[in-house]
């Protein structure tokens, strides 16, 4: 079972274009700073590295990646015990967010729809998606093949 989905951030990428703007508009207008520079900088990729969250299912394992790469997790196909579609509230916010209570970990980059899942450990997860339904189909497809064996 593979599954491999893309979920553009386009709030994100609205964002980045604005702030992008003001930095430009900053550099224009001002001597240049390398330390402000840097910051500028690193300000930028973090944003960039938030447009887009990337989930992928092969034979081990479900992955997630956002942007090009700094922040990626991997779950085994083997831990997790079950998987369903929810709806996140909306203070529950977009990036990586820990809560809790209820206490798990949130990955979303748009809008409220995301699929939890539970592991062995006890440890809870939701994968923000716009496509919340065939994601968990593909989580619970896969898992039943790790039980089954294959």
């Amino acid at each position: 079972m593979n599954y491999k989905h893309t979920q553009t951030g386009y709030l994100i990428i609205v964002v980045l274009f604005a702030v992008v703007s003001l930095f430009g508009f900053i550099l224009s207008t001002t001597d240049f700073e390398p330390i402000v520079f840097a910051i500028m900088l690193l300000s930028v990729l973090i944003l960039i590295s938030f447009a887009t969250l990337k989930v992928m299912i092969d034979e081990k394992y479900l992955r997630i990646k956002y942007g090009y790469g700094i922040f990626w997790k991997k779950f085994p196909l083997n831990e997790i015990v079950s998987a369903r579609t929810v709806k996140n509230h909306w203070y529950y916010g977009w990036g990586i967010r820990l809560w809790l209570w209820p206490k798990m970990v949130i990955f979303n980059v748009s809008g409220l729809d995301a699929v939890e899942i539970k592991m062995k450990n006890g440890k809870i997860y939701r994968i923000g998606t716009d496509e919340p339904k065939q994601l968990e189909s593909a989580i619970l497809q896969a898992i039943k093949l790790k039980f089954a064996g294959f």
